[in-house]
């Protein structure tokens, strides 16, 4: 059963949801039982498949071991960088060994299961903040239902234990809960309309018209692919978000109407944000104040640029080790550092940027940069490239 897309998905999360929405109704804690539904989903979704099933237990215990073991040195020994890299890259290891196995066509290994890219993150954010001395302890059963919390495990959006946790301990009084529940209902049937409604329709128009040689079906595909990546993962993440809230959990937005964005970083600001502030605050940032610390580079814009490229690279690789992906990470690590010394250095800039006709301009180059950006990700030009070759 695939979460957020089988009809079966919903008559069970419908199910499921009335004892939630009597507790939350009766001011009773909903961590326990939303554990419980979890775990449900988990076992439905993976098709009752021991050994998936064993996998992802092993998984679970794997970085559960890392965080636990590295919270007791860290609390007993301090500081010891050494030992942070190496349980960092203990945290990183299942992803980084899945992603090097789908090179070779290994698509059955041991950590070959859906949402292992999404439950890496909230693992090693809790290494990082862990290190930085933000989290001083954590209870065994949060860092369970964090990571397999079954509206985010799959597709996200990226939530933080800190936050997380927040929520699950709280008892939610009765009337902030109904308003939750409406909330999370409205973005359940919203995200519906998104995905299965608005994004069919584009995903037909673009396979009907897009998919030949000539140069109207590339513009169809060159413009289509992105909107309907747009409606497919957002309704995805309202659908996820809603349901979330229907177990008290309020999980963060993902996107902010990106495609009205007047300039590349603004951009990376609505669209997958929770990714997108992911790695702002737990890559990016972290290489522009080691490289701020050796004195080596004085100039601003040059560490910001190395800040930008590796944090787009590494982004890039995120989403697979295929050339568009790392191709794509890579355009918009130029873009980016293209936008922030424009910004900065030009004179032009300063002076009309409140302009209505600069902002228009802004806008409309920005989406076509963001679209071909989608070209590179979709794969379609690389295919372009190599049949003309």
């Amino acid at each position: 059963m695939q979460l957020f897309t089988d009809n079966s998905f919903f008559i069970w999360l419908a199910g499921l949801s009335i004892p939630a929405i009597y507790l939350g109704c009766r001011e009773k804690s909903l961590k326990w039982y939303g554990m419980f539904v979890t775990f449900v989903f988990v076992w439905l979704s993976m098709g009752s498949n021991l050994n998936a099933l064993f996998n992802l237990g092993l998984y679970t215990v794997i970085e559960y071991a890392v965080v636990r073991i590295y919270l007791e040195l860290r609390t007993k020994k301090g500081r010891v960088t050494w030992q942070y890299r190496i349980f960092l890259l203990a945290s990183l290891a299942p992803l980084t060994i899945y992603k090097i196995l789908g090179l070779t066509g290994n698509k059955y290994h041991i950590f070959a299961f859906l949402g292992l890219s999404y439950m890496t993150f909230k693992s090693t954010q809790m290494v990082i903040e862990i290190y930085d001395g933000v989290i001083k302890d954590f209870k065994t059963s949060n860092f369970i239902y964090l990571l397999l919390f079954f509206p985010a495990i799959t597709s996200g959006p990226i939530d933080r234990s800190r936050r997380f946790d927040e929520d699950i301990d709280k008892i939610i009084p009765r009337e902030e809960y109904l308003e939750l529940l409406g909330e999370g209902i409205y973005k359940i049937l919203k995200g519906m309309v998104y995905k299965m409604v608005i994004a069919a329709c584009f995903y037909t128009v673009m396979n009907y018209f897009g998919t030949g040689g000539t140069w109207y079906s590339i513009a169809i595909y060159f413009y289509i692919y992105g909107v309907y990546l747009f409606f497919d993962f957002a309704g995805y993440s309202n659908m996820a978000i809603g349901a979330s809230y229907i177990f008290g959990v309020r999980t963060p937005e993902n996107f902010k109407a990106p495609f009205v964005s007047k300039d590349i970083k603004e951009f990376w600001n609505r669209w997958h944000m929770t990714l997108s502030f992911w790695f702002r605050d737990f890559l990016f940032s972290r290489i522009t104040m080691a490289l701020v610390r050796t004195r080596k580079i004085k100039n601003k814009l040059v560490i910001a640029t190395i800040a930008f490229m590796i944090n787009m690279f590494v982004m890039g690789v995120w989403h697979g080790l295929e050339l568009n992906y790392i191709v794509y990470g890579l355009y918009h690590g130029v873009l980016l550092s293209a936008c922030e010394i424009f910004q900065k250095k030009s004179k032009f800039y300063k002076a009309h940027k409140k302009d209505k006709w600069f902002m228009g301009v802004s806008w409309f180059i920005t989406l076509h940069l963001v679209m071909f950006g989608f070209f590179i990700f979709s794969g379609r030009l690389g295919i372009l490239l190599s049949s003309q070759g």
